[in-house]
């Protein structure tokens, strides 16, 4: 059974760009139809950013418990359940994917269930258990965002080898994983199931684990690791894997020489790549660049009027907040309104332990452009709140304008680094200057005081810690 619909907007792909944007469109006046094959809130909310940092926050609950006697706690032998884990995780999962679809009800923005392909540029054709529907719709926004990078001779079974969908919904805690990629999600996933017990290693082809983050945070992370018992290979590449005496058999280059990993599960996390398979972009007239992506201005128009695309299908970084803003853009342009995207930083999380942030520019990249700039760093071991929280590892660094004492960058590892960066990329955003930061009455005691006191180290004048000679750019 096939039927035709019409609308002003079509919106394909129902994670966080999608949904947001549709919800905007309708907050408009534009009531929106939103397609997607899967459930509501795309990878994001079903088997990526939500339901990992589930898993995250009961590995660190369980990790803190078998610490709590430096506080005077004693809990005893602290066993993790993991059926019941991931329960719970799902639970988290239905209840705001079932928010998203109140949202959707609520708003007036028909939803419908099925894979989307271009029939040309103003006609889409969904295919659904029910049959095909042809929508003809005067704008189209593509969010169809990204899925697992796959490598030769680890091709995701969901047996011996699983991708990170895969790694958030195990029958069992394994004995032993080998990560191959030392980048975000690897280590995000790769710590947690270190916490809660599994032996990891972790393998990853660069020179440094967290590839183009600031060196001094993967150094300090790297430690941080060994610490947890988890093994790194750096410069080592994965070759395949066999099945050996009831388990797998990894084999990896490490400069240059042969090595075998004998595990129960093999995490590939080598990265995602833009999605839009199947889409028929060819019928719109469009085409991806070389990198898979599509090419967009700042108003999120893609080369065909009247087409437009966010999120993880137009480039890098892949981040949830960026797709957001995407989407306001991409639904304001439709209703008429002035938009542009033109975020002067987008901030950057890692939910390890301790856990990383960043915005703006970072040392390492400042000093390559050659900018003249000077940088304060102030360590959460001297911070009151982070001492009574029994989290001292980690640092904040800031970076500004050795000129203009503008801020240019902050880097923070350490507890609560998800929420301090916040902080940071309104600075940056608002152009503030040392001063700005510097004058602003930070509550004590928390940990947002490690930002202040960061800027004042960048001249010297941290009132916390001893001045540095790497206060100031040499």
């Amino acid at each position: 059974m096939s039927s035709t619909k019409s609308t002003k907007a079509l919106v394909i792909g129902a994670g966080p760009g999608g949904y947001a944007c549709a919800l905007r469109l309708a907050h408009h006046g534009i009531k929106p139809i939103l397609v997607d094959k899967g459930a509501l809130g795309g990878t994001c909310l079903n088997v990526g950013c939500i339901p990992s940092k589930a898993v995250i926050t009961a590995a660190k609950l369980a990790d803190k418990a078998r610490h709590a006697d430096v506080m005077g706690i004693h809990i005893g032998e602290v066993s993790v359940d993991l059926a019941a884990l991931m329960k719970w995780k799902d639970d988290v999962v239905k209840k705001l994917v079932g928010g998203v679809a109140q949202l959707c009800k609520g708003t007036g923005v028909e939803v419908v269930a099925g894979r989307a392909a271009f029939r040309n540029k103003g006609e889409v054709e969904v295919f659904t258990d029910s049959g095909t529907v042809v929508i003809q719709a005067e704008n189209i926004v593509i969010a169809t965002g990204s899925v697992p990078i796959e490598i030769p001779g680890f091709k995701p079974d969901n047996e011996r080898v699983v991708d990170s969908t895969g790694a958030l919904a195990l029958p069992a805690l394994p004995g032993r994983m080998v990560v191959i990629g030392g980048g975000y999600i690897g280590l995000e996933l790769g710590i947690a199931y270190a916490k809660l017990g599994t032996k990891v290693t972790v393998v990853e082809a660069m020179n440094q684990i967290l590839p183009g983050f600031d060196p001094e945070i993967a150094k300090l992370l790297d430690r941080k690791l060994k610490k947890l018992g988890i093994d790194v290979f750096l410069k080592a590449k994965a070759k395949g894997w066999s099945e050996g005496n009831g388990e797998a058999i990894v084999g990896i280059e490490v400069d240059g020489q042969a090595k075998t990993l004998a595990c129960d599960k093999i995490l590939v996390t080598v990265g995602r790549r833009p999605f839009s398979t199947g889409l028929n972009l060819e019928g719109a007239g469009l085409k991806l660049n070389d990198r898979g992506f599509l090419a967009v201005d700042d108003k999120m128009r893609t080369a065909v009027a009247g087409i437009y695309a966010i999120g993880d299908v137009v480039g890098n970084p892949m981040l949830a907040h960026k797709a957001y803003r995407e989407a306001d853009v991409a639904a304001d342009v439709i209703a008429g309104l002035p938009a542009a995207f033109d975020a002067r930083c987008i901030p950057a999380v890692v939910f390890t332990d301790p856990e990383i942030a960043t915005c703006g520019v970072m040392e390492h990249e400042a000093k390559a452009q050659g900018l003249d700039y000077k940088v304060g760093k102030f360590p959460f071991a001297a911070l009151g709140r982070a001492m009574t929280a029994a989290e001292t590892d980690g640092f904040c660094k800031a970076i500004i304008d050795a000129r203009t004492e503008e801020l240019l960058g902050v880097a923070v590892i350490g507890p609560n680094a998800s929420d301090l960066i916040a902080e940071a990329a309104l600075a940056i955003e608002m152009g503030a200057v040392f001063d700005d930061v510097a004058l602003t009455i930070h509550a004590h005691p928390t940990l947002p005081e490690a930002l202040k006191e960061a800027v004042l180290a960048a001249k010297g004048e941290a009132l916390h810690a001893l001045p540095s000679p790497a206060a100031v750019k040499g």
